[in-house]
């Protein structure tokens, strides 16, 4: 049995499951501050035990396993959760090995090993939602470096027409400032939801989300992009998306997966909104590995 934890900053998802990438049972927590939210988690695990354990969370988070602050929520705007250390509590109270990853790049990994990139090696997941934010595996492995990747903030060009000046509170302009579900709300007045038949409003999201989709195709070049999160769920952004990318790249990116099949290249996430706790799950299938 393995367990796995996807944080969110509205709420974290527990489950356990097996190595197979079953999810066998699962609560959910509303993301509190730490001493509301923890002893809930812990408590879930204590009564079904298990063996490893897999966290896919918001961030920033530190991931560099030589660090002295490996595990921590590092300089989160979420109150309370700032250099919280994540990994050494789960830790304390369940004694079991651990792996740590974003939210998004648990994502990526479970799509990957179980959804529409699956048979594959290398795939970016792409949420847009409360955020914006994208993790990659590249020839199997998760996208590390420096840090993690923190793809949500590249600088996109500004529409001529759009007067927004951006939600992002370090970058303004950056596509989370200017395409995350909180900026379309402000500029617009209305949740997404309830501009569903407002063509303009897509268009002008599409206009974004494809300038970053250009970026992390020639920077990365995954085989596969999954785009999820709240956003995504408008049925006709895709179209839009796909349209105004092959546009941008005009030819440049000489593949038929862009040029010929650009609607099974850019996809929704297979596994759905359990994209998240499925690619945790594999993470604990990584920990317990990595033990053995």
């Amino acid at each position: 049995m393995l367990g796995a934890i996807e944080a969110g900053g509205t709420k974290f998802v527990c489950a356990v499951g097996t190595v197979e990438g079953e999810l066998i049972e699962r609560i959910q927590v509303d993301t509190e501050m730490p001493e509301q939210t923890m002893p809930k988690v812990i408590a879930f695990f204590q009564k079904h035990p298990i063996e490893a354990l897999g966290i896919g969370s918001f961030g920033p988070i530190d991931i560099e396993k030589a660090s002295n602050t490996y595990g921590n929520i590092t300089s989160t705007p979420k109150p309370g959760w700032g250099n919280y250390p994540f990994v050494e509590t789960m830790k304390e109270a369940l004694d079991v090995p651990i792996e740590f990853n974003t939210d998004v790049n648990a994502a990526a990994l479970g799509e990957l090993m179980h959804g529409a990139a699956k048979g594959l090696d290398s795939c970016l997941y792409i949420t847009v939602g409360t955020g914006i934010g994208a993790g990659a595996v590249v020839q199997g492995n998760l996208l590390q470096g420096l840090s993690h990747p923190e793809m949500g903030h590249v600088l996109v060009r500004r529409h001529p027409e759009d007067t927004y000046k951006g939600r992002c509170p370090y970058h303004g302009d950056c596509v989370e400032g200017m395409a995350a579900g909180p900026a379309i709300e402000e500029r617009w007045g209305k949740k997404g939801l309830q501009l569903a038949d407002r063509h303009e409003v897509w268009e002008l999201e599409a206009y974004y989300l494809a300038q970053a989709l250009m970026q992390y195709i020639l920077i990365v070049s995954p085989k596969k992009i999954i785009m999820g999160g709240g956003v995504m769920k408008q049925a006709q952004i895709f179209s839009l998306v796909h349209k105004q990318l092959q546009e941008l790249l005009n030819g440049y990116v000489a593949m038929p997966q862009i040029s010929e099949r650009i609607n099974e290249y850019i996809v929704p996430p297979a596994l759905g909104d359990d994209a998240g706790i499925t690619g945790a799950l594999m993470l604990a299938k990584q920990a317990l590995e990595s033990k053995a």
